[in-house]
């Protein structure tokens, strides 16, 4: 091992004994085990009339965020409605087509969850559903009606004067956005399950190319384990590296990603939660164009004005200002992990990783990762030498057949469950 790489190796240990060491804490800590005093009961603040929580639009990403658009019954989407038949739950359906019972599972799971907190505020008072999933167009063009996504509800003794603690009440349960939007019903909506399903990775949109160490590009969905590819390395140069795995891949899921759009006319599509390689003007003026110097951010926190870097002519790094951050809705999600952790995303640097704001400490827990890498291509190598050819052959192409057809990796779904309870919450993406 070289003197510059000690450090490194040093540091890398580091990360990954905090992570284990803080996941030995948080289960010292958890209820039956360790201190723990139960906190006192929180007191309720009903919601006044057309007050809305939170206080933003409800189209917006801190709230329920973009309608998708309608969702009919012969509109492939209409799979993924789910009728609600809770007993705890009258549905209204004054169409008497069962329209008010269908919805997300968001949406159906927060419903339930509201009506057992009802029962329980109200002993013999149940929650009444007046409006679900619309197909009759009797919304606002924009509604999320439409999309199984918001319902109108009241308490069955349609008491108004419960209206404002049952609005607090679903903000308690979960519900994304809660408006005390009329004297006779509260409006309650979630977000949409291609955002959800967002929040446990980052990844790439099916066109992003990534860029061969022999110089060609090749789309992310052509993209195979094994292939070299141009990343960069601690200190903010260029390197080869192997894609060794996918943390997320799948060709047919819907997500909402941020297209970053550069001067140079470069475009980058990739989920909020992915960290990204980012200079600010000041910095970007100064002619600083290193990613070791650049701060390493979730892509929902890039602005217009922005500069992000991309490679160069000859290897060299420079910096493109982001003029233009739209919020588009596509399908296909990739996310490769490089032996680097990083990779050329349509030229851009960019990190492997997601949901935790801190490159060096989401490299670090994949260390055993590469381990077992570094193990299996050790094991055929062994196999070559001593002349098991064939079965070194057979083993390797078991490797390359192995592709993931769908799914987060299982070593990542596992991080980003352990990490909500040993990361800080300003690290975890919010």
């Amino acid at each position: 091992m070289s003197v510059g790489a000690a450090p490194a190796a040093m540091r890398c240990c580091r990360h990954v004994l905090l992570l284990w060491l803080l996941a030995a804490d948080a289960l010292a800590c958890a209820p039956g085990r360790g201190h723990y005093r139960r906190r006192s009961p929180r007191k309720l603040t009903p919601l006044v009339y057309k007050q809305h929580v939170p206080n933003v639009s409800e189209n917006t990403l801190g709230a329920s965020g973009l309608a998708e658009g309608a969702i009919s019954r012969q509109d492939p989407r209409f799979r993924e409605l789910v009728p609600n038949y809770s007993e705890d739950v009258i549905f209204k359906d004054e169409e008497g087509t069962g329209a008010d019972r269908l919805m997300t599972q968001r949406g159906k799971e927060k419903l339930n969850t509201l009506a057992i907190s009802v029962m329980n505020q109200w002993p013999g008072v149940r929650l009444r559903v007046t409006e679900g999933w619309d197909e009759s167009g009797l919304h606002a063009p924009n509604s999320l009606h439409y999309e199984g996504r918001a319902v109108d509800i009241t308490t069955s003794d349609r008491d108004r004067s419960k209206y404002g603690m049952l609005a607090r009440l679903a903000v308690e349960v979960g519900f994304d956005w809660v408006y005390f939007e009329s004297r006779s019903h509260i409006h309650c909506s979630v977000k949409s399950e291609s955002v959800t399903r967002g929040r446990h990775g980052g990844c790439f949109s099916a066109d992003t190319e990534a860029v061969l160490a022999d110089g060609r590009r090749r789309r992310f969905d052509q993209l195979r384990r094994g292939d070299v590819v141009l990343a960069v390395d601690e200190s903010g140069a260029l390197v080869e590296s192997e894609v060794i795995l996918w943390l997320d891949r799948d060709p047919a899921e819907r997500r909402l990603f941020y297209r970053l759009s550069t001067a140079a006319g470069r475009r980058l599509t990739v989920t909020p939660g992915h960290l990204l390689y980012v200079l600010d003007a000041e910095s970007a003026a100064a002619g600083n164009h290193s990613a070791h110097s650049a701060r390493i951010t979730f892509v929902k926190h890039v602005i217009e004005g922005d500069y992000v870097l991309v490679a160069g002519a000859a290897g060299a790094v420079t910096a493109e200002r982001v003029t233009a951050v739209d919020l588009v809705h596509e399908s296909g999600v990739f996310a490769p992990l490089t032996r680097h952790g990083t990779l050329l995303a349509n030229g851009v640097l960019a990190s492997c990783y997601a949901m935790v704001d801190d490159q060096r400490t989401a490299h670090a827990a994949f260390l055993p990762v590469r381990w077992a890498v570094n193990v299996r291509e050790l094991t055929l190598h062994m196999l070559e030498h001593f002349g098991v050819r064939a079965a070194a052959a057979a083993a390797a192409a078991r490797s390359a057949a192995s592709e993931p057809t769908s799914g987060v990796h299982w070593y990542a779904s596992f991080l980003y469950a352990l990490s909500d309870y040993v990361l800080p919450r300003d690290m975890m993406l919010n």
